[in-house]
């Protein structure tokens, strides 16, 4: 959870997120509801947290316990908030064809891989860095299953789609 854009110019509901976040990870942090409120459990939380890290308990979000909040939030979105999404660059107009080889079809099979387990029909491609007839039959039925044009290349429409469907099969 990232403090959301509208959260701008709204510091109470901001460090009330962050130390939510924070609380995910450390069971001596409170829980306190992002309501904008500097309240009692605001300040409990504070408090908690003030304590826990060795600062002045005071219970007062002071500079240097803002400080020390951002610094264990930056930490803990990365332990407890969504993955980092990660993008294939291909180059507009680029087409990923049989008999090409390179570091990304590696991604690519890998994700026709877990496809492969949620969608039948499709058959697991070759686990090899190269665009061989595995890769490109897995492919070309995510394609027809996906009313795409069966070509068995790669271009940007076909990983849209591919993207799209990834996380939807890692949650079947």
């Amino acid at each position: 959870m990232r403090p959301p854009e509208s959260f701008i110019a709204q510091p109470i509901r901001s460090l009330q997120t962050m130390l939510r976040v924070i609380a995910q990870g450390d069971p001596k942090q409170p829980t306190l509801i992002p309501d904008g409120i500097y309240g009692s459990q605001a300040a409990a939380a504070v408090t908690a947290f003030q304590r826990n890290h060795g600062l002045p308990v005071t219970g007062v979000t002071d500079q240097g316990t803002w400080d020390a909040i951002t610094n264990e939030y930056d930490t803990a979105i990365v332990r407890y908030g969504p993955a980092q999404p990660l993008e294939i660059l291909l180059e507009p107009g680029q087409i990923i064809r049989r008999g090409d080889s390179e570091l990304n079809i590696y991604l690519i099979q890998a994700v026709l891989t877990v496809l492969s387990k949620a969608y039948s029909g499709i058959t697991p491609p070759s686990q090899n860095g190269t665009w061989d007839e595995p890769t490109a039959i897995s492919l070309t039925t995510f394609q027809e299953l996906s009313g795409l044009p069966q070509t068995g290349e790669l271009d940007r429409i076909t990983w849209k789609q591919l993207a799209l469907h990834y996380p939807l099969a890692t949650n079947l």
